[in-house]
């Protein structure tokens, strides 16, 4: 029986610098509704998110959905890409992915983001085998989780992404046997 995790990157949020408070913006609420419509049809077995908020409203409407609480895993936040705000934020995004051992300032190369994000990862495999887990997070840490087992998700692929977007990665054990893109942001 495989395990799926549906990677949640969070829905639009409203800017703020304080990056654990940052709360959704009125796009983002009615995106998260979205997503609590499209994975409450998945039989979703846990709830899990970064602790930040908008990772955490973005699942929360799940959660409640399927009478779950929400686990907060610390693995699944944001990469801390510096310290303070990067002057052009595209440009320090991709530099860490043109060196996966660079590292700004305060901030997580690629390696020892993604390390965290796989300890994460991993946990949560083995935690819940042959399970169906939601999980909201972000976009910068849920690439870095994918490019872990599959080249191809790299910081092209991270452009394009969607707020918010779901991949489905299923797993036998700990093998990644598939990945799936499972929201349409055009409905």
């Amino acid at each position: 029986m495989s395990t799926n995790l549906y990677f949640v990157r969070h829905a639009h949020s409203t800017y703020t610098p304080d990056e654990l408070g940052r709360p959704l913006s009125e796009k983002g609420f009615q995106d998260a509704n979205r997503v609590t419509k499209l994975l409450s049809y998945k039989h979703i077995d846990h709830v899990i998110s970064s602790p930040y908020l908008r990772a955490r409203q973005t699942v929360e409407g799940l959660a409640d959905s399927v009478g779950k609480d929400i686990k907060i895993i610390e693995g699944f936040k944001e990469r801390k890409l510096q310290d303070g705000s990067a002057g052009n934020f595209e440009e320090a995004v991709k530099k860490v992915w043109s060196d996966y051992s660079f590292a700004w300032e305060g901030g997580e190369s690629n390696l020892e983001a993604q390390k965290r994000g796989i300890v994460a990862t991993e946990w949560v495999l083995k935690q819940f085998k042959g399970s169906n887990v939601a999980i909201g997070t972000h976009g910068n840490i849920m690439v870095l989780i994918m490019n872990y087992y599959e080249k191809q998700y790299d910081y092209e692929f991270w452009k394009q992404l969607a707020m918010p977007d779901i991949y489905k990665l299923s797993f036998d054990g700990d093998k990644l046997i598939g990945c799936k893109k499972i929201w349409n942001h055009q409905r």
